[in-house]
């Protein structure tokens, strides 16, 4: 079996590679998109780092290939997508990378606090000895503000408690008891921008939004400073440089940015208050040996054996188990997405029933796509390995029960996410060839189809409701695909999914909660 190496990858995990019987390996980095699709389909195994795009076209040439490891924690460079309809496994090294990120990050803070570049580069370049103008500021009994308090966010929280910084925390899946066992405080973003002196960024891509632009700036405590080793479109750039005109923002030091490679031409590299890095967080010899060899590792194990571990499109089981739950899996996680994104507060438990013929399966794995689905929005790196010990330090219970008995549907699924608030619950089920339909919500019932862009709504069964809905949308150019509709009596509330073809904006959700009859409005993405 061949394997391509597409990227630099250390010698310590090209070696193993090369040291197993019955794979062949080549080291081909830096090909042009047109050259690796002429390629790929001699190839079994394919390593990547985030340098190689791995796009459907790549994936559709690629005839032969089993398993795409990336050698690192995201794999926005892979298309996951394309790769689990093609049956292609998808694993990344999780752990590999942590210690390194968090500690760039903690490098940033502190050559931000005392301008160390700037320094370094008026001595080298101007000759001057300048020391009053680089005036700094102690990081000590500072407030640091951490959105997303995953792994490289906790290690950022117990890292600055070592400079004696008083820590707060946004992260919507964070318990009480998990923040106190990590020492922080968790609060909202609007009062975790009021109160931090530092803001350091540690949570996913939101959709392409940026969590920080015009709005979240004028929100901050005047004079903020913040890091970014996260993902470069969570800033929105443009609105960052007038907050640092402005010295509403202090400073910012950047290792991640909106189009990579950062073009000499970007205006954030006109400013000596915004420090630049070329995406340096996991550029340590350490974090690359530990990924390389990792992967590499992880790779042989399944080319040889068949195992599979830290995949992020399916479960570490066999194969002929997987193909009889395959349907329930997918169908698990998106619900997990679902009603992640109808919650009041953080998870504190979850509950999931299966009735019917799927409770005769092996439901373990189903769970843990649940759970994968309820907490991948909000935390780097979730796969189906590390969600149940990632919930579990974060204190959320989870429980699950099953009864073969047969109801309305064959097979349904029944996912209760609890908060300190209340619960949501969303039941689901397969229908002909996979496709997942959610059938119940709290006590509302109705079949819904699960599409990228949904509208839940909430409103009174009165005249007039819907109509209202289709014109707002149409006024901001927001096509219906499906709409469906649960109530329990005539005149009473009524909930709505529907299925829309894109996203709206918050000036088209802010006109459908103008509506009168509409109680609630919230947008889920799958």
């Amino acid at each position: 079996m061949k394997v391509l190496v597409a990227d630099n990858l250390s010698s310590l995990g090209v070696d193993i590679l090369k040291q197993e019987s019955g794979i062949d390996v080549d080291v081909n980095t830096g090909l042009p998109k047109e050259e690796l699709i002429k390629i790929i389909s001699s190839y079994e195994g394919l390593i990547v780092r985030s340098a190689t795009k791995v796009t459907s076209d790549v994936i559709e040439a690629a005839t032969n290939l089993k398993v795409i490891g990336r050698a690192g924690i995201g794999v926005d460079n892979i298309d996951v997508a394309a790769a689990g309809k093609k049956g292609i496994i998808v694993m990344n090294t999780p752990e590999g990378n942590v210690i390194t990120t968090a500690e760039h990050a903690m490098a940033l803070m502190l050559s931000m606090s005392r301008n160390i570049p700037q320094a370094r580069s008026m001595l080298k370049d101007q000759k001057t000895w300048a020391p009053k103008k680089f005036m700094g500021k102690e990081l000590h009994c500072k407030t640091l503000g951490i959105v997303g308090l995953g792994r490289i966010g906790t290690i950022v929280a117990h890292r600055a408690k070592g400079f004696h910084m008083k820590v707060l925390v946004h992260d919507p899946f964070i318990s009480k008891e998990y923040a106190e066992k990590v020492g922080v405080e968790v609060v909202d973003l609007p009062e975790l921008l009021k109160q931090s002196d530092y803001l350091s960024l540690h949570t996913p891509s939101l959709d392409g939004k940026p969590l920080l632009s015009t709005k979240e700036f004028s929100m901050a405590k005047p004079g903020i400073r913040i890091v970014n080793c996260a993902r470069g479109n969570l800033i929105d750039e443009s609105a960052l440089i007038e907050a640092i005109k402005t010295k509403q923002v202090a400073q910012a030091a950047l290792d991640v940015y909106v189009k990579e490679p950062l073009s000499p031409d970007s205006p954030l590299l006109n400013f000596d208050e915004i420090i630049c890095t070329p995406h340096l967080g996991a550029s340590t010899e350490e974090a690359q040996e530990k990924v390389a060899i990792a992967v590499a590792n992880q790779i042989v194990d399944y080319l040889k054996n068949g195992n599979i571990s830290n995949a992020v499109n399916m479960p570490s089981i066999d194969a002929d188990t997987l193909s009889k739950i395959q349907p329930y899996l997918k169908l698990g996680e998106d619900l997990g997405i679902f009603v992640s994104q109808l919650l009041d507060g953080p998870l504190t438990g979850v509950e999931v029933q299966y009735n019917g013929e799927v409770a005769e399966q092996r439901i373990d794995a189903v769970t843990i796509s649940v759970l994968k689905g309820l907490i991948t929005r909000n935390i780097e790196g979730i796969n189906m390995v590390n969600a149940p010990f990632i919930a579990k330090d974060r204190g959320i219970e989870v429980k699950e029960s099953k009864s073969t008995e047969v109801h309305q549907y064959t097979s349904t699924i029944t996912v209760t996410a609890k908060t300190s608030e209340g619960e949501r619950s969303v039941t689901g089920s397969v229908f002909g060839k996979g496709d997942s339909r959610i059938v119940q919500f709290n006590e509302f019932h109705f079949e819904a189809v699960l599409s990228k862009y949904m509208l839940v709504l909430t409103n009174m069964d009165v005249p007039g409701v819907i109509g209202k809905l289709g014109s707002v949308l149409g006024a901001n150019s927001i096509n219906i695909a499906g709409f469906h509709l649960g109530r329990i009596k005539e005149g009473d509330k009524a909930v709505a999914v529907v299925n829309i073809d894109s996203q709206p904006d918050r000036k088209t959700i802010d006109a459908l909660k103008k509506i009168e009859g509409i109680l609630n409005v919230s947008i889920v993405l799958l």
